[in-house]
């Protein structure tokens, strides 16, 4: 009998245009594996049904001959079918409550869950992911919103020439856009109210690259933390209308820009800071009034301090007007590292204005406040590269997801272990490195 896979359509979102599998995969998958890739027709996958029929898979609604489906988003409760197994970002080994349910229905029907985030090496590195693209969809908006955060506010600004990043055709075509910023900037320079223009990114992994692939277009000088103090002194000394204001200047944070030891003269310790979070305090707050933009790209839990909180942006706004006038969210944790990303936004209302004098959001880039981009969907935005990308990582292991015995024990049932590391849900029950899970599934029952 020959194997098969199934891709659902996504729903999550109308802007959800990407696939886990692309034509080019299916038809690899297909010709050289003997796998059957079976597609459920979507009016807004990027890929046509022709496209994916041309490559030789089937386009049809029925996705019940096939042991296994993959999708990207989550999926609704009357997706699942019993005893089927899934593949997909589930959003839920934090026990998230919104998907606490999506959970438990899966166990009720029997069903297996992988999820691509927890798919890693033996050293817990991940291994799928949409980082890279998720990074420069985010600086793509966030450059865009503060285009039109300073256009509102009556500053002509070259970010204006921008567009979104889903209206380009694709990477290229957006990269070379930036370019020409760029060199519009290091002719013309800023406008003198803006500057020094300073840009700092919190992290330094896949997401952080796809921001500096971007950044590295315009005519950016990158900096160290403790420089951004000295930027606006130093800007006047240099002089000239283009030295002075022909120049972005960015800096990297990393963990020990984030957080000090709570004990008096201890030094800060990666290891020890990842092993023990209590013992040291927020120390990254100190840095906010000399940039312009903030672009978060760490992955963030409750155990580790916030880069922005509500109490500061309220004490900064009360004396007066700050620097920062663009927050771009890439994480997304609600209510998180960045304490006023109050809720996600999608591609078409990318922003909002946060008033920390009230607490408010108001969509959009007008209002008293700091603006956020928190487009919890970026690599959506460039859904054809993004899913060329994901697909060809994911090739190597479709194999042995399509061959494998899901009726099996989860002792026996084959997989290669980066692919079982990522097992959270086997016929109905939690496998053991998720099984503290069952809590919050039990709390949110309540």
């Amino acid at each position: 009998m020959q194997r098969c896979i199934g891709v659902r359509r996504e729903d999550k979102s109308d802007w959800e245009r990407r696939t886990p599998i692309t034509p080019d995969v299916a038809a690899q998958l297909h010709q050289q594996h003997g796998i059957q890739v079976v597609v459920q027709p979507s009016p807004q996958r990027v890929f046509s049904a022709a496209e994916f029929e041309a490559a030789g898979a089937q386009v049809r609604e029925d996705l019940s001959a096939c042991p296994v489906v993959l999708g990207i988003k989550e999926m609704p409760q009357a997706a699942f079918a019993p005893g089927q197994a899934y593949v997909f970002f589930a959003h839920v080994i934090k026990g998230q409550p919104f998907n606490m349910p999506m959970l438990q229905r899966m166990l009720d029907l029997g069903c297996t869950l992988i999820d691509y985030e927890k798919v890693t090496d033996e050293a817990g590195r991940r291994l799928i992911f949409f980082g890279w693209h998720a990074g420069v969809a985010g600086m793509l908006e966030t450059l865009w919103a503060l285009g039109q955060r300073l256009a509102g506010q009556g500053i002509a600004n070259p970010f204006t020439a921008l567009r979104r990043a889903y209206d380009y055709h694709d990477i290229a075509e957006a990269k070379a856009a930036v370019q020409q910023v760029g060199e519009a900037i290091g002719r013309d320079g800023l406008p003198a109210e803006i500057t020094p223009l300073t840009i700092g990114v919190a992290g330094y992994g896949n997401v952080a690259r796809g921001v500096w692939e971007i950044l590295d277009l315009l005519p950016v000088q990158r900096v160290e933390p403790g420089e951004l103090a000295g930027l606006a002194g130093r800007a006047a000394q240099q002089g000239g209308h283009a030295a002075a204001t022909g120049v972005i200047y960015a800096a990297t944070f990393r963990e020990e820009h984030m957080a000090a030891p709570l004990a008096a003269g201890a030094s800060f310790d990666l290891q020890n800071y990842y092993a023990t979070p209590q013992a040291y305090r927020a120390d990254f707050e100190q840095y906010l009034p000399h940039l312009s933009v903030l672009v978060n790209a760490i992955y963030w839990d409750p155990r580790y301090p916030r880069l922005v909180t509500k109490g500061y942006l309220r004490q900064a706004w009360g004396a007066g007007q700050p620097r920062l006038r663009v927050i771009g969210d890439i994480s997304c944790d609600i209510d998180g590292a960045i304490e006023c990303t109050v809720k996600g936004t999608e591609p078409g209302e990318p922003n909002f204005v946060y008033n920390p004098a009230t607490g408010e959001v108001r969509d959009g880039v007008e209002g008293e406040g700091v603006v956020v981009m928190a487009v919890d969907i970026l690599p959506s935005e460039l859904p054809r590269d993004a899913s060329e990308t994901f697909s060809q990582v994911l090739l190597p292991y479709v194999p042995a997801l399509a061959a494998a015995d899901y009726t099996a024990s989860f002792d026996d049932l084959a997989l290669p272990p980066e692919i079982k590391r990522a097992v959270i849900v086997h016929r109905g029950q939690l496998t053991p490195a998720y099984a503290y899970l069952a809590q919050h599934l039990a709390a949110t029952a309540r």
